[in-house]
């Protein structure tokens, strides 16, 4: 399936932004500093990238993979708030 492709290729690139003692933890994340490195690096505007760290903030795996789930199955490629 292309979109468990595509999950694991992003999820590669992001684990490249954190620290890597970060699965250890030995610090928190800075979300100013994540929400930048995602504008800089990954191509997000900062509204963006600040929408996707306080989903994942927010809500976390369970709640995010069931509504990727979701949106896969309703064919919703991009969102009603154009991000």
């Amino acid at each position: 399936m292309k979109e468990s492709y595509l999950l694991e290729s992003t999820i590669s690139e992001y684990e490249g932004l954190l620290p890597t003692n970060f699965k250890e933890g030995a610090s928190p994340v800075n979300k100013d500093r994540l929400i930048s490195a995602l504008s800089r690096e990954h191509d997000w505007t900062e509204r963006g990238a600040a929408a996707i760290v306080s989903l994942a903030n927010d809500y976390g795996t369970f709640v995010l993979r069931n509504a990727l789930a979701l949106a896969i199955v309703l064919d919703i490629e991009d969102g009603s708030l154009g991000l």
